[in-house]
């Protein structure tokens, strides 16, 4: 829970340690593998893991869609921590239209768990709403589904 209505927040228990959660969120042979919800597939991801690295993970929807997801670095603290923004594209160049910062925690929880919590701490008020009417918790609940299956494999 949060009292900022600017961030949306999903935490779940992962069976898998945080090593391999956080392998899962920055190599992009696994993030091809997790990152999209079905029936949504990623075509591509590219990775420039370090603060003002860039990042391009193009997801491909069941009716022909093609949504490019360019975003940036701004913290990595394997494997506990992630932060990533779409405020910039890479190497500290702004974005065309922001909408939400990225924060991601691994902690040890348990033997061989994860508590995973992604926040998505977003510009506005506005965005939030709009990323919740979007399907934030069902389809980053399914992307962590699906996350938490390639993870067991890894551990």
């Amino acid at each position: 829970m949060t009292d900022d209505p600017r961030e949306l927040i999903l935490v779940r228990t992962i069976a898998a340690p945080p090593r391999a959660v956080f392998r899962c969120w920055t190599e992009p042979a696994l993030i091809v593998r997790w990152f999209t919800p079905a029936p949504w597939t990623t075509a591509s991801a590219e990775i420039d893991l370090r603060p003002g690295g860039g990042n391009l993970i193009v997801m491909h929807g069941p009716n022909g869609e093609i949504v490019p997801n360019r975003g940036c670095y701004l913290e990595i603290d394997p494997p506990r921590r992630l932060v990533f923004t779409d405020a910039y594209v890479g190497d500290w160049t702004p974005s065309e239209a922001p909408f939400f910062t990225g924060v991601l925690t691994f902690e040890e929880f348990g033997e061989g768990s994860t508590l995973y919590t992604a926040r998505a701490r977003h510009w506005t008020i506005d965005a939030a709403k709009r990323h919740a009417e979007m399907g934030f918790f069902e389809g980053w609940g399914r992307a962590t589904d699906q996350l938490e299956a390639l993870a067991k494999t890894l551990a």
